[in-house]
This record gives structure tokens, sequence and C-alpha cells, in this order.
């Protein structure tokens, strides 16, 4: 399988951006002194309306970023996006992190801090004001950013329901 001279490097397959959102170093006692393992919080993105999350954990911390991009590409959903912003006022809820997300006009670039920056970003939003309510939970408030963009729903859709 190594030598296999069609197969190209990851990076290549997919035009996909990959983003670290947080690394977590954890420490275990052992009789012999401390063993170390990594979690690795990963974002990837289509800048199209798609974007996954993953979470990857190991001893090395490049296996665990490696994990991470890859659990992210498999757990990737579309998203509706209206232009370069998203076409409605939405909260997301994850554990303690609550994020409230509204659309921005044209121009006005991503007002959004913390772990909804890279979320965003890589799904594609431009134009966007948000706010990270409650914890400040990196994993969590990226979670609830992915939460808030799932609930959003295209002036269509909106419009089907209420008939």
């Amino acid at each position: 399988m190594a030598n296999q001279p069609n197969r190209r490097p990851r990076e290549e397959r997919d035009d996909l951006d990959e983003r670290l959102v947080f690394i977590n170093r954890c420490n275990k006692v052992v009789k012999g002194g401390r063993r170390m393992s990594f979690s690795a919080t990963v974002v990837v993105g289509d800048h199209a309306g798609k974007v996954g999350l993953g979470f990857g954990k190991a001893n090395e911390v490049s296996d665990a970023i490696r994990k991470g991009g890859d659990a992210a590409r498999k757990a990737m959903t579309s998203i509706k996006l209206s232009g370069k912003t998203i076409p409605h006022e939405v909260t997301g809820v994850c554990d303690g992190g609550y994020v409230l997300l509204k659309p921005a006009p044209d121009g006005a670039g991503l007002i959004v801090g913390g772990g909804m920056r890279p979320v965003l970003e890589a799904a594609g939003v431009r134009d966007a004001i948000g706010k990270s309510l409650g914890s400040k939970n990196r994993l969590n408030v990226v979670k609830a950013t992915l939460d808030a963009l799932s609930k959003l729903r295209s002036q269509e859709e909106i419009a089907a329901l209420r008939a």
C-alpha cells in the first residue's frame, strides 16, 4: 500500500480548508513518571456551505490533528447560506455553550469571537455577527455554532412550512 503510484497525498485529494481550533494536553501520572497525551479539535469546510467538526486524540500532536481532520471530513454537513451571510438570526446550544448568530450586511465581515470564527470561515460565511454566551469552553462553543448553523432554513423552506 505504501508504493501505490496513483495515490495522492491527502492535501492534494481535496480542496477543503482544515482549521485547528484547540489542542489540549493531558498528563497521566504513572509509576515511571508522567505520560502525556494530546487531543485536537479540528474544523474542516469547503467555503461553500459544508462544514464538519472532528476530535482526535493521540500520544503525539500531529497524530491527534490528523485524526481530528479525518473525523471532521467524515462528519461534514451542509448548511444554508444566503449569499455571503446567513439567512436569519439563530441560536445554538451545547452543554454550557450558548451562541447567537445574526446576518450582517455585505462588507461587514465576521464579527465573531472564540471558536465561532474558524467554523464560520470554513463554512464560507463572510458577513455575520455573533456572540458567545455562557461557557467559554472552545469545544462547546464550536458545537453550539454547528448546532446554530444546522437550524438555518432558506426563505423557500420557511414559506413552505407556513403554507
